[in-house]
C-alpha cells in the first residue's frame, strides 16, 4: 500500500513540475500529450488571465511576448504559500519584490504601481465585520473621537502611481511623495483619494487615536506641523474629516463605555 501510495505521488510531482515547466520538466510517463496540453493551457490561462485582470494598468505597459515572458517565470517558479485562487494577486506582488530580476522592460515603478493597483483587489476580499454597536454614526467629530475604517488603506508613493499609463511613465521618482487613501465604503465599492501631507498625516493619527476628540487631533496637528498655520489646519481639518465620513472612511466617533469620560492623549502612529 505505501509503494503504491509512493508511485501516486511521484506521478503527482511529475505531473505539477510539467504544468509549471514543460520545457524543463517531462511530462509523466503514459499521458497523451494531447491530454497534457489542456491542463497546460488552461492552468496558465487561469492565472495569466486572474493577473491580467487584477493589475489592468501594467498588462497595458507590456508587449504580449514581455507580458508572457513575466508570466511564465511567475508560473513556473515561485512558490506559492497560500492554496487561494484569490490570494494569487498577493502572490505576485511577493513574485516582484523578492524574486523578480529587473528586465530592461521592467519600468522603475513597478513594484509601486502593483500593490497600488493589488489594493483594490485586496479590499474587494477583505471580510471585515464592523461592530456598529461601538460607533456613533452622527457623532460630533470634533467633540467624540472619530473612528476610522478598517477598509480604508493608507499609503506613501514615490511614483504618481495613480496616473501611470502607456503615455505617462515617469523615469524617476517624483520631488514630492504622492499619499494615496483606498478605501470600500458601505455599498462595497472602492474608491481612491490623493491626500495632501497635512491629510495623510491627520488620517494617521486618527487611525492611531484611541479616546482623543477630533478637536484634540486637528490641535496636536497643528503643534506637528507649525509651517502650514495653527488657523488653516482647524479650519481645513474639520473640513477634511467631515469629507472622509461622507465617503465612509471615518465610519463616526467612538462610543465611550459607561464610567469612561475618555481622555485627549494621541498616540503617534509610527512607520
Amino acid at each position: 500500500m505505501a509503494d503504491t501510495r509512493q508511485a501516486f505521488q511521484n506521478v503527482q510531482y511529475e505531473f505539477t513540475a510539467h504544468i509549471r515547466n514543460p520545457h524543463k520538466n517531462p511530462a509523466p510517463a503514459g499521458i497523451e500529450d494531447r491530454r497534457m496540453e489542456v491542463y497546460r493551457g488552461l492552468l496558465y490561462r487561469n492565472v495569466e488571465g486572474f493577473i491580467a485582470n487584477g493589475f489592468p494598468v501594467i498588462r497595458k505597459l507590456y508587449n504580449d511576448q514581455d507580458w508572457h515572458s513575466m508570466l511564465r517565470d511567475f508560473f513556473s517558479n515561485h512558490q506559492s504559500h497560500s492554496p487561494y485562487f484569490k490570494d494569487i494577486s498577493r502572490e505576485f506582488i511577493d513574485y516582484l519584490n523578492h524574486e523578480r530580476q529587473a528586465r530592461p522592460e521592467d519600468p522603475p515603478f513597478l513594484t509601486e504601481l502593483a500593490h497600488y493597483e493589488w489594493l483594490e483587489i485586496m479590499l474587494n476580499f477583505l471580510d471585515v465585520e464592523i461592530d456598529w454597536r461601538q460607533i456613533n454614526k452622527n457623532g460630533n467629530l470634533a467633540d467624540g473621537a472619530p473612528v476610522l475604517s478598517p477598509l480604508a488603506q493608507l499609503h506613501c508613493y514615490q511614483y504618481p502611481v495613480q496616473k501611470i499609463s502607456p503615455e505617462f511613465q515617469p523615469r524617476r521618482p517624483a520631488e514630492q511623495a504622492t499619499f494615496l487613501l483606498v478605501y470600500r465604503d458601505q455599498k462595497d465599492a472602492v474608491g481612491f483619494m490623493e491626500l495632501n501631507a497635512m491629510s495623510a498625516h491627520l488620517v494617521e493619527l486618527v487611525a492611531a487615536n484611541e479616546t482623543g476628540s477630533g478637536a484634540c487631533l486637528l490641535k496636536n496637528l497643528a503643534a506637528e506641523m507649525p509651517h502650514i498655520g495653527a488657523q488653516a489646519i482647524l479650519h481645513g481639518g474639520h473640513t477634511i474629516l467631515n469629507q472622509l465620513r461622507a465617503k465612509d472612511i471615518i465610519l463616526g466617533t467612538k462610543i465611550a463605555p459607561l464610567g469612561n469620560s475618555g481622555n485627549n492623549t494621541v498616540g503617534k502612529l509610527q512607520g
